[in-house]
């Protein structure tokens, strides 16, 4: 059984306490829903990232610019890294970081 602590400020003292089978419960389902989500919490995270790199190269892509096979190749890869990435186990494989970069990830030309 989980415990909480129960605060008395008149007398500046704590107890800790069982959670009652309501709050339990409620405890347990938190505890669920956010191991459930943990794999759009990772995505969330790697897209940053990925956004992050590509922008980098957005001015590449304006009218003025011709851009290189190279970069639409590196641009295109960034926007496929999350093809197939169904866990969070996956997803983590990508935010490896060595050396200070993301060990993972495509490589700018």
């Amino acid at each position: 059984m989980t415990k909480k602590q129960i605060h008395d400020a008149s007398t500046g003292t704590s107890t800790m306490v069982d959670l009652t089978t309501e709050e339990q419960t409620a405890y347990d389902n938190a505890i669920t829903a956010h191991n459930n989500d943990e794999i759009n919490r990772e995505l969330k995270e790697l897209r940053y990232q990925r956004n992050r790199l590509l922008v980098e190269t957005d001015y590449l892509a304006l009218p003025d610019v011709t851009m290189s096979d190279d970069i639409k190749t590196y641009r295109q890869a960034l926007r496929d890294i999350t093809n197939g990435l169904d866990t969070a186990a996956k997803v983590k494989t990508k935010l490896v970081i060595e050396d200070g970069k993301y060990k993972n990830f495509p490589t700018k030309p």
